[in-house]
């Protein structure tokens, strides 16, 4: 009978893997209170942490920690991988689908869309001001102003280029019209009439955003499509005066080419949100770039973010496990 009972626990084993970088073991402690009895979630910082464990999860909770194809074939009692998150490039799509283990995201929660955005447009306004230099200069006494003057400029009847109007670009595109930009947008798919209407936006092709745009801001999904999407020869297209942000998947930008256009004056400026790999080297030229603007992947972590994630990634698991459709299934 024990063994029957261990059996039933394990058709609703979760593995919870959280990095350090992102939380580590107490965010996933958090996450594991989410999810009802009578799951048994075993949280980890690497999937190769524990691979016992892997190999009796029926789910496999990941907050961008890699989940390859060796570790699906570890895993034979895998039923469902869920990504914390809207992106889903850290996940061997391919090799899920082979086996049959659907690969989920929190995509229509809309969880991470307000921050997002919200970061965006930090982003934007710090390039913009000039804020991290004109901090810097006044903490070591020095009044930079007229050294900073020629570089400041506005968002007002700037061009915004987005690239990728999902649900994130979409938000982005809302401020960017209550800041009296014009929105042009690129992307596999047109929006609905009423979407390009409401937002008014306009689809153009993605050399013409970037030959056109003051601000190039990147929502797109990583796929192997839109890995160095921005590449040295895209980023060639843009205005010496234009300003690239993302806060997307660091492997949108080439980012070797992105450190020379800066290091060049090709291109004014870039706030970046995420980085290829994460975190990222010291070596990183970006890091020591200039005007440029940093931040450690803070646009989907919010202390209400963090929340809506969680909640999200938690439903869709313990649905699954009671034996409702996942949602969100990207392959």
């Amino acid at each position: 009978m024990a063994d029957a009972a261990t059996e039933a626990r394990d058709e609703r084993h979760v593995l919870a893997v959280v990095p350090p970088h992102v939380g580590g073991r107490a965010a996933g402690a958090g996450f594991a209170k989410l999810l009802p009895a009578p799951a048994r979630v075993t949280v980890v910082e690497s999937v190769d942490e524990d691979l016992q464990a892997l190999r009796t999860a029926r789910a496999v909770i990941t907050a961008l920690s890699p989940v390859t194809a060796e570790h699906l074939a570890s895993a034979p009692e895998l039923r469902l991988v869920q990504c914390a998150s809207h992106g889903f490039d850290y996940v061997d799509v391919d090799a899920a689908r082979s086996r049959g283990v659907p690969v989920c995201t929190i995509g229509s929660s809309g969880a991470e869309q307000q921050n997002v955005a919200e970061q965006t447009f930090a982003l934007m306004l710090a390039l913009a001001k000039q804020l991290v230099p004109a901090h810097t200069a006044l903490v070591e006494a020095d009044w930079a102003l007229p050294r900073l003057k020629p570089s400041l400029t506005e968002l007002s009847g700037k061009t915004l280029g987005i690239v990728g109007l999902g649900q994130i670009g979409q938000e982005v595109a809302f401020r960017g019209r209550a800041f009296a930009m014009d929105v042009v947008y690129a992307g596999r798919r047109r929006a609905a009439p009423e979407v390009e209407q409401r937002l008014g936006a306009r689809r153009v092709p993605l050399d013409e955003l970037l030959r056109t745009s003051d601000y190039v801001s990147l929502h797109a999904p990583l796929t192997e499509a839109t890995r160095h999407l921005l590449s040295r020869e895209r980023l060639a297209l843009l205005k010496r005066t234009a300003f690239v942000v993302n806060t997307a998947r660091g492997a949108l930008i080439d980012q070797a080419a992105l450190a020379d256009a800066l290091e060049s004056g090709a291109v004014a400026g870039a706030g970046l949100d995420v980085f290829d790999p994460e975190p990222p080297p010291a070596s990183l030229r970006l890091l020591r770039a200039p005007n440029v603007v940093l931040s450690p992947h803070v646009g989907g972590v919010t202390r209400e973010t963090v929340v809506r994630i969680s909640l999200a990634a938690a439903r869709n698991v313990a649905g699954f496990l009671a034996g409702e459709p996942p949602q969100d299934v990207v392959n």
